[in-house]
């Protein structure tokens, strides 16, 4: 592919620098504004001589590029060469400006989209046999009007060596335009549907990631490290110790890199503070008297992949993986951020404080020095967190707070908090809030320096569950007791 010829270039840098009185003053200014503000579809761009506005490519090098993308699902194209023809295409995408990659996307969604006229008379099929002994073949036709086009087109991407890389990564780079451009919706939802069934965990590899592993495996854990940043490289050696285990997902497509990762530290209780964890000098634990499990970072590494879920049955199998390994341990749990806190009880300090007696609202009112109390106060003094003593009242005010918001706060029925929603989600319960768990600044930038214990009770992962779906968040005797 190549790029519009210099003429048409030229041509619509005349028409750009055309005198304001060129226009045609006759169309009232409120019509001419709506006239720019609505976007070419590619339908109307592929039927014209010159781009218009901020249209990147040309309605030549458009149709260059539709032709290139027909070619790749051709009906008597085999798989194979289906695919060298899309690596071709993906090779332009390579040398393209992001304006350009925005058309190729806008094509993806508008010219190969599902045939109406063939869906609805599939659909109409189906319904009249219902019931019928007929109605087995309408679905099969029913099911086959669903496959669109774009779903062929994107099946032979996946073909050539780079190609599932490829859409993973053109995924990532189409999400953040999702809320700008509707029009993108249709091929992030196929793109969507695809990854789920190629990224299934039937074929994923579950790996041990150790100090022993290729040198450009270790340096992507500190890159996608998305929880406790790693600072150096004693740091990654400490987290890849004998105490210690990390495990990855990887597909088959993707060999070297990691889907999603989880560190554990193998203890001999639920760790309550995630220093001692990253402590460089610690001696590592006797792993012959280990007793529990510590899940204290897990970080999905490809954005492109995102709404495919790995992280249950990735806990699932390190569960078993470990248990085969170390007998001896029984509990297994997490120490997790909360990493939305401190910017919900920003919003939401003032109603917080009204859930408290008079009594309580006195004794903060006392340490804080403010009367009447008022929110802004209380979160001022709360910059001083990790400064308060045992007994202070906005201390315990903090707890009851986050605790609320990780056991109560459940909007559309799922915990508000994410790493809540995607442990709870998975069937853990909530055990237990530690303060001054993460003393770093992005501990007390996130929640006030309090981190959470995540249980997974392998007996009652099924009941928590259950709890969850009726709208209600499983939670510890001391969590609920700590509840305003």
């Amino acid at each position: 592919m190549k790029n519009a010829p210099d003429w048409i270039a030229r041509s619509v840098s005349r028409l750009r620098s055309a005198p304001p009185d060129a226009a045609d003053k006759t169309v009232p200014p409120a019509a001419s504004a709506k006239a720019a503000a609505a976007p070419r579809t590619t339908h109307d761009r592929l039927q014209a001589t010159l781009r218009r506005g901020q249209e990147a490519l040309s309605p030549r090098a458009l149709r260059r590029v539709l032709t290139d993308l027909q070619a790749v699902i051709q009906p008597r194209t085999s798989e194979l060469e289906g695919g060298r023809r899309a690596q071709v295409v993906a090779d332009w995408y390579a040398q393209a400006q992001p304006a350009e990659r925005h058309d190729l996307w806008l094509l993806m969604c508008e010219q190969f989209a599902p045939d109406a006229t063939r869906f609805q008379s599939a659909r109409q099929r189906y319904e009249a046999a219902a019931g019928t002994e007929e109605e087995g073949q309408a679905e099969i036709t029913l099911r086959r009007a669903l496959v669109s086009p774009r779903t062929r087109l994107l099946q032979r991407f996946a073909v050539f060596p780079e190609g599932m890389r490829f859409l993973v990564d053109l995924r990532a780079e189409l999400l953040p335009h999702l809320k700008s451009d509707k029009r993108l919706l249709a091929l992030d939802a196929e793109l969507e549907h695809l990854f789920s069934t190629w990224f299934d965990v039937a074929f994923l590899e579950l790996r041990r990631l150790s100090w022993d592993s290729p040198a450009s495996l270790i340096e992507k854990l500190i890159k996608y490290e998305a929880v406790h940043d790693i600072r150096s490289w004693a740091d990654l050696k400490n987290r890849l110790d004998s105490d210690r285990r990390c495990y990855g997902f990887f597909h088959p497509r993707l060999p070297n890199e990691p889907l999603i990762f989880v560190e554990v530290a193998l203890v001999d209780s639920i760790s309550s503070s995630i220093t001692p964890l990253l402590d460089e000098a610690a001696a590592p634990t006797d792993i012959s008297r280990a007793s529990t499990a510590i899940f204290y970072s897990i970080s999905n590494t490809q954005t492109g992949l995102r709404g495919v879920s790995f992280g249950d049955s990735l806990i699932k199998h390190v569960v078993e993986t470990l248990c085969a390994e170390f007998p001896r341990l029984r509990t297994f749990a997490t120490l997790s951020p909360i990493p939305g806190f401190r910017a919900w009880l920003g919003k939401n300090a003032q109603a917080m404080l009204n859930r408290f007696s008079d009594k309580q609202r006195a004794e903060l009112a006392r340490e804080v020095g403010a009367e009447p109390l008022q929110a802004p106060a209380l979160l001022a003094a709360a910059d001083k967190a990790l400064a308060l003593e045992p007994k202070s009242a906005l201390r315990q005010w903090l707890l009851q707070c986050a605790a609320h918001y990780l056991a109560r706060e459940l909007p559309d029925g799922k915990p508000i908090d994410p790493v809540a929603r995607f442990h709870l989600g998975n069937g853990a319960r909530v055990e237990r809030l530690n303060w001054a768990g993460d003393p770093s600044s992005k501990g007390q930038k996130q929640s006030y320096g309090l981190m959470v214990n995540y249980l997974y009770d392998l007996k009652r992962i099924d009941k928590h569950r259950s709890l969850l779906a009726q709208g209600k968040v499983p939670a510890s005797k001391d969590i609920e007791s700590l509840c305003p």
